[in-house]
């Protein structure tokens, strides 16, 4: 019997399929169910394995340029910083020109578990893709590249990043 997801009981020009929060949240839900797995067979967490990918990217960062290029709250980054230094993954040293700064770099061995598991998710999302001629795939990053810059940033508008479940502040 074929898998189905709550995307199957949907007409294609239902408004839920036509909702790109409703879209998004399915792929993410999709990607983070498969790619957690894989994350946390390398001693990771979804979180974890962003960080390092970005540290692997740029290895002389500091905290806080970290902090936004993954946006993701300071203190939270913190947690998954002293995650990954224990595991040897990451370490952090002194900025030299702000010694109160710190600037982190990935380890040989941090390196090597974010090649290991990237080859791995990559292999994740080839088989989301698999119905799309490369043409399509590649497009579809290109577009979600750019959606995730500025258009995000102007959209937000300033605004604190919240839970958007949870129920209104009054």
């Amino acid at each position: 019997m074929p898998l189905t997801s709550p995307a199957d009981d949907q007409a294609p020009g239902s408004l839920l399929r036509s909702d790109l929060h409703w879209l998004f949240a399915r792929l993410k839900q999709g990607l983070a169910t498969a790619e957690t797995a894989v994350v946390r067979e390398h001693g990771m967490t979804l979180w974890g394995y962003t960080v390092l990918m970005a540290i692997a990217d740029a290895p002389t960062r500091s905290q806080l340029a970290l902090a936004q290029a993954v946006s993701v709250d300071k203190s939270k980054l913190v947690l998954v910083l002293d995650e990954l230094e224990a595991a040897g993954l990451v370490r952090r040293r002194p900025d030299p020109a702000d010694r109160r700064a710190r600037i982190v770099e990935v380890t040989d061995t941090g390196r090597r578990v974010v090649d290991a598991a990237r080859d791995e998710v990559e292999a994740i999302e080839n088989n989301l893709l698999a119905d799309l001629d490369p043409a399509s795939r590649n497009a579809l990053r290109a577009v979600l590249g750019q959606l995730a810059g500025g258009p995000v940033a102007r959209i937000e508008n300033g605004q604190r990043h919240t839970n958007a479940c949870a129920p209104p502040q009054t």
